[in-house]
């Protein structure tokens, strides 16, 4: 004779119910961990921003100190200066101590081109940039930039 399952007989969770809660936290668990790398990447990213925002200001302060050779085009570079100059002048130590501190917030070594900076000063209108590689940020999975496509450029104009 067939009988029926009662309802009082049951006691705890099935195998299966088990698998499919571990599942669930499991894929939850996941989706934290790609949160939180996620969020680090872009912390990184906006650290190096702000740096080169700093780094902008720091040599256009010393450029406002030494204005007459910075009018006369003195702090001036031909595109972007990957490598400290090594003249005597006032104005190459001062670019020179610039692109170390700049490429010292990076922490990336001194003869690497990953990180530049420019200065054109003309009629008193200088354009201050900085350029660096932001492959952390950009090389995520999933991300449609390609390995070398990752270059970021900050750039301000003010007048002295």
């Amino acid at each position: 004779m067939y009988r029926p399952l009662s309802k009082q007989l049951q006691r705890g969770a099935t195998l299966i119910e088990v698998m499919i809660s571990v599942l669930v936290m499991a894929i939850g668990l996941l989706g934290i961990a790609a949160m939180q790398t996620t969020a680090l990447r872009n912390s990184q990213s906006s650290l190096e921003r702000s740096g080169a925002v700093i780094q902008a200001y720091t040599v256009l302060d010393a450029m406002r100190a030494n204005r007459d050779i910075a009018l006369a085009g003195g702090y001036n570079t031909s595109g972007y200066l990957c490598a400290a100059p090594t003249g005597a002048s006032l104005a190459e130590t001062d670019k020179a101590a610039w692109l170390r501190a700049w490429k010292g917030s990076l922490g990336v070594a001194m003869d690497d081109a990953s990180a530049c900076g420019s200065i054109d000063c003309q009629s008193g209108i200088c354009d201050i940039g900085l350029k660096w590689d932001d492959s952390r940020a950009v090389n995520a999975a999933g991300s449609k930039k390609e390995a070398g496509n990752s270059a970021q450029e900050f750039m301000t104009t003010v007048q002295l």
